[in-house]
């Protein structure tokens, strides 16, 4: 007698499953509900935005510590620092000639479609203490003070401060020393960090939990705020630094293509969760210790994404370059100035400059553009005010290209330097079950040889380490 098949859910409880089981969903369902309460309830929904910046503070919290483990534990299994050197730089290569494209972009794009002409608005009715006030009447560090603020003033320090910069130079000191002893002089040390990293990723996924609820009140804060109005008055605007973020991303795509071979369309559907988390609450820093997880499950290597993906963040602000660059053009047409090739150029150069290092500076876009203003000399410095209406609608932008920009120069500086496992790459990235000794599952030895069974992108299966590999004798055995 044949047995007939099981009953198939009703509709009701198999959404209820995908929300239960999947953060995409519930960040997606809290990203409409804020968007839909912001309309509604503008008043209370402006008061929402410490949901957002409470989650955000919290991953910060665990930024520093999970760098350092990353890096530390990377450079030790690696075992050769001129190796971490090497792709020190060739990120750093793969950085500049990447930003620089994406300024190139933006300014060719401004030029073609001209998103300010028109508007023939008088400077001098604009407010520019507005400006002052967004960026905390701060400045963008200089190029010596930039590379001073890199380097630690005290180990402490450099973690309270939240200064990843600092961070990694500690990191690489302490990895370097590692190498240099042994393990038979320090046989603790690399098992303590590594068992720290394991505690570090487990609190990364109990305050994921709470990233529906920070995406619904960020969101809710941004439309109760600013209004949908703000879309209109500036569409022209918006919808070119939409496009040109598009063709960049194009670009991008095909150059990891013809690098690694991987497909990016393929890798922003295996990063959708932190996706959407990103976009909700306008932070790249929110989603960090998540990506770096997949990106090693993916087959970087850890010293890699260790190196790279962190200095990324300071260096390699594509989304940032475009809507600077676009910016710049923007405000000088809408004012009347008409930039000539010579103008641009500086523009490209300076903003090469005053796009390092912006991240974690107080309204840094601002400052960036009125720097640029004052190096041309010809556009008034309060007319970078026009834009104060539209900046946080650009986040989005800016966001989605800079974490994307970053998690392409860790595969491809990772092929670059022979630290990928390029077929492991394209099975993860196909939604494959790829169990290795190397797989991020928690729980008692029994259960690292189980193969994984649910999806990498679910709500609570993503949060663990890997383990030390059972073909690696341990650090006291050496």
């Amino acid at each position: 007698m044949p047995v007939p098949p099981p009953p198939v859910p009703s509709l009701p409880r198999r959404v209820a499953r995908i929300l239960r089981t999947s953060l995409f969903a519930q960040v997606a369902c809290a990203l409409v509900l804020g968007i839909v309460v912001g309309k509604l309830w503008p008043g209370t929904a402006a008061e929402l935005q410490p949901l957002g910046d409470g989650f955000t503070r919290l991953i910060k919290t665990i930024i520093s510590p999970l760098v350092f483990c990353v890096v530390v534990v990377g450079i030790a299994k690696a075992g050769d620092l001129k190796a971490f050197g090497r792709i020190g730089l060739k990120a750093l290569i793969w950085f500049e000639v990447a930003s620089t494209a994406a300024l190139i972009i933006g300014l060719v794009a401004a030029n073609v479609v001209q998103p300010g002409s028109g508007m023939n608005v008088d400077p001098s009715t604009l407010n520019s203490a507005a400006v002052d006030a967004k960026t905390g009447g701060g400045s963008l560090p200089s190029t010596t003070e930039f590379v001073l603020n890199a380097l630690p003033t005290s180990f402490i320090g450099a973690f309270a401060e939240n200064e990843l910069l600092q961070v990694l130079i500690l990191a690489c000191l302490v990895g370097a020393a590692l190498l240099h002893l042994g393990h038979t002089k320090v046989p603790k040390v690399l098992p303590a960090i590594e068992q720290a990293q394991e505690i570090i990723f487990a609190i990364v996924g109990y305050i994921m939990r709470l990233a529906p609820i920070a995406v619904f009140g960020a969101m809710a804060a941004l439309i109760g705020q600013y209004g949908l109005g703000v879309i209109e008055t500036y569409a022209k605007l918006i919808i070119l630094c939409y496009v040109a973020a598009a063709l960049f991303l194009v670009l991008l795509s095909v150059a990891l293509k013809m690098v690694t071979g991987l497909s990016l369309w393929k890798f922003v559907r295996y990063i959708r969760e932190e996706m959407l988390l990103a976009l909700g609450t306008a932070s790249t820093e929110s989603v960090m210790p998540r990506v770096m997880q997949k990106l090693r499950r993916a087959g970087a290597r850890d010293d890699a994404v260790g190196l790279v993906l962190p200095t990324g963040y300071s260096f390699n602000l594509d989304g940032a370059s475009l809507y600077l660059s676009i910016g710049t053009l923007f405000i000088a047409q809408a004012v009347g100035v008409d930039l000539s090739l010579s103008q641009q150029i500086t523009v490209v150069l300076v903003l090469m400059l005053t796009s390092k290092g912006m991240a974690g500076i107080p309204g840094s876009a601002f400052l960036a553009l009125s720097a640029t203003a004052s190096s041309l000399g010809a556009i008034p410095a309060g007319a970078v005010a026009l834009l104060l209406g539209v900046d946080r609608i650009m986040d989005s932008m800016r966001v989605v290209t800079n974490l994307l920009g970053n998690c392409v120069a860790v595969f491809a500086v990772s092929r670059w330097e022979g630290a990928l496992d390029t077929d492991r790459a394209k099975k993860v990235l196909d939604g494959e079950v790829v169990p290795t000794e190397d797989d991020d599952e928690p729980g008692p030895p029994a259960a690292a040889e189980a193969p994984e069974t649910a999806p990498s992108d679910t709500a609570d299966k993503s949060v663990a380490v890997p383990a030390q590999s059972a073909k690696e004798p341990a650090p006291e055995a050496s």
